[in-house]
């Protein structure tokens, strides 16, 4: 224990050497994060700490999709809920049928294992972006839809992900029928968005009952990591659970200024600034050891070609999604202006859900090293590559 607890303590050392640096030299946090990581592989630096889907899972994306979902401001929301859906649910289905479509056109991948790849992959991780806009100060709807869309699509791949694993496991393809889909999506969905009400009303009624910003922080965290586990443990999405807690805390606890809180003054200014230090901590956590675990993948066994065409399938796949999906509104109030599309579109980073979906692959599944390795590849390149390159799209015009 003490020797994790070291790693624990080193390793935000280096996150926030790599914080004051990156700050300094105007470059992204998560950049650097993901560089260190890797140069600490190299260097041949031991940590306990492994990458696994329980620790990305368990510990780091409940309050990363919480604290997002609790700075979202439900008046917001509703006004452009109508793209957010549709980039989040029709979006993350076209993305992933184009990136699966395309691996098995072009590489030869078994169908199965080209579904599963696609439905993963199409989960997008706003954090790096987040970051710049606040570095940037660029807020208002561009950084709504970014967030929002962000938070729906990360719940909707884990559901289809479920599905598609359910039936590349299937004998013969036939394991689960339409019906059982359809009943599957619906529980899954409904049970886990129900799981995350309640738990964050029960939080909030308790709350009300006293002005102890200790206590109405505690229930927030219990809230935003109960709401997640109690849903997976009943085979629920845990993360549509987790954001539904967060929107509602952040509608009835933590408000826009000016208007009525649940919370007491001092516990809503703490609450937020709680769950701002949590997300830092989650996130340095992660990225380090993103960096640290990709320097020991065998990208070889993909290959450069293999590799270049699935980077770009997903690239093609998150613009089919964004531009066309976009033209639905063009002459409607939910226009989005095109440079807001770019950002959309260059801006779909890849995270720490993906990389759970794929660690969580049975090892007997087939193509399993293969999705593991061609995730970890996009994932460092959308994160290097496109987060690199993502604030001069944000600085023009």
């Amino acid at each position: 224990m003490d020797v994790i607890v070291s790693n624990i303590v080193s390793l935000l050392v280096a996150a926030i050497v790599v914080a004051l640096v990156a700050r300094r030299l105007a470059l992204p946090y998560t950049v650097g994060l993901v560089i260190t990581g890797i140069a600490l592989a190299l260097s041949r630096v031991q940590t306990d700490i492994v990458l696994t889907r329980d620790f990305i899972f368990d510990l780091i994306l409940p309050p990363l999709l919480f604290e997002a979902a609790i700075s979202i401001h439900w008046k917001e929301l509703r006004r452009d809920a109508l793209p957010v859906l549709t980039l989040a649910i029709l979006g993350t289905i076209v993305s992933a049928v184009v990136v699966a479509a395309g691996m098995t056109i072009f590489l030869g991948w078994p169908s199965r294992s080209a579904v599963l790849f696609g439905v993963l992959i199409a989960a997008t991780d706003p954090v790096a972006v987040i970051a710049m806009f606040k570095d940037n100060r660029i807020g208002g709807r561009l950084r709504l839809l970014v967030e929002s869309e962000s938070l729906f699509n990360d719940g909707v791949a884990a559901v289809l992900f479920t599905l598609a694993l359910a039936w590349a496991q299937s004998p013969d393809g036939t394991g689960i029928s339409p019906s059982n889909a359809g009943w599957t999506l619906l529980l899954t969905v409904g049970g886990g968005i129900a799981v995350g009400l309640a738990c964050a009303g029960a939080s909030i009624a308790v709350a009300g009952r006293t002005s102890d910003h200790l206590i109405e922080s505690t229930l927030t965290t219990i809230a935003a990591y109960g709401s997640f586990l109690l849903a997976e443990h009943f085979h629920l999405s845990g993360v549509l659970s987790t954001v539904a807690a967060g929107l509602l805390i952040g509608t009835l606890g933590v408000p826009e200024e000016g208007e009525r809180s649940r919370l007491s003054p001092l516990g809503r200014e703490f609450v937020l600034a709680l769950w701002q230090f949590i997300a830092f901590i989650a996130n340095s956590l992660v990225f380090l050891l993103i960096g640290l675990t990709v320097a020991g993948i065998a990208f070889g066994t993909l290959g450069f070609r293999a590799s270049a065409v699935i980077i770009g399938l997903v690239l093609l796949g998150r613009a089919v999604t964004v531009y066309p999906l976009c033209l639905l509104f063009i002459r409607t109030r939910w226009a989005i202006p095109m440079r807001s599309q770019h950002v959309l579109w260059w801006g779909g980073l890849r995270g720490a859900l993906g990389l759970a979906l794929a660690l969580s692959l049975p090892p007997s599944l087939p193509f399993r090293s293969e999705i593991l390795v061609a995730t970890f590849g996009v994932v460092v390149f959308s994160v290097i590559v496109q987060g690199l390159t993502i604030p001069l799209l944000l600085r023009r015009g």
